[in-house]
């Protein structure tokens, strides 16, 4: 005699055809263009997709890359511990608006946000003078690239610390407190280590998301060849003069650097189920 089906429990061509249905998806917008990219850059073999990430412009797009991406991430780090223990731990006028103001880049397209760097450091903007007089170049040079980025992905680690921190309470950090501990050395040595899983979660998001930030990049670069186009950028410009191959190429290395961060975030997520709770 069969086992009586729970009310909750879907019937099981239900589930089957959820199931069909997901992966049909998954592999149109997903896993098709994936194949494809990595098709379009091995379309005349090897050494031509070899021989376009080797061109010292692709080079520079590289570095650039992940020059970016190692600055804004500590930048995040810091950032989001702060503002996830700020958030969390304590209770203070304007907590509401700190709030807002770490979702806002989830609201204003990366497009926008350039434009607001543009604006302010612009040669035209609001310190162009001042920036020009004193020899200090901002917009059309790494450090407009990097504010950008910045702007971008400082939500993830904060957003990924605070539901963390506040599911944990503020029992642990009132023990030591009580104990003689000073609040800094409470931060370091019992909030931190708490939420390390976390922290390491919203990293690999954040660096991920750094390494393809397109639109806000896009404004503030000025697609200087060879000095400020991004990888992203590069496939943008190579597929403009129909170079094809290579820019499916340098879109292949990029979506490979995607993959190796999908595999360390699967890696985490086996080694500690709870740390990819997203807190949005």
């Amino acid at each position: 005699m069969a086992a009586p089906r729970l009310s909750t429990e879907d019937p099981a061509w239900a589930k089957a055809l959820i199931i069909t249905l997901v992966l049909v998806f998954l592999g149109l917008v997903l896993v098709l263009p994936l194949a494809a990219v990595f098709a379009e850059a091995l379309r005349k073999g090897l050494q031509p997709a070899l021989d376009a990430i080797a061109n010292p412009d692709a080079i520079a797009a590289v570095k650039l890359t992940l020059l970016t991406a190692a600055i804004t991430v500590p930048f995040n780090v810091v950032f989001g511990l702060c503002a996830a223990w700020a958030v969390a731990k304590h209770e203070f006028p304007g907590k509401s608006l700190l709030i807002t103001l770490i979702d806002l880049p989830f609201s204003v397209s990366p497009v926008v946000a350039g434009l607001i760097y543009v604006l302010v450091f612009g040669l035209q903007g609001w310190f162009g003078d001042h920036l020009v007089d004193n020899g200090v170049r901002i917009i059309f040079a790494v450090p407009g690239i990097v504010l950008a980025t910045i702007f971008v992905t400082f939500p993830f680690i904060a957003r990924e610390l605070i539901p963390l921190m506040q599911e944990q309470g503020t029992s642990e950090e009132e023990a030591a407190v009580s104990m003689g501990a000073s609040g800094l050395y409470t931060f370091w040595r019992v909030t931190t280590p708490n939420v390390r899983w976390g922290l390491l979660y919203g990293v690999l998001l954040c660096n991920a998301r750094a390494m393809g930030e397109f639109g806000a990049v896009s404004v503030v670069s000025g697609h200087i060849r060879g000095l400020t186009n991004t990888m992203p950028l590069h496939v943008e410009i190579l597929y403009n003069e129909y170079d094809f191959v290579g820019a499916f190429a340098v879109a292949a290395l990029l979506c490979l650097l995607a993959i190796v961060t999908l595999v360390l975030k699967t890696a985490l997520e086996v080694a500690q189920p709870g740390a990819g709770r997203r807190g949005h």
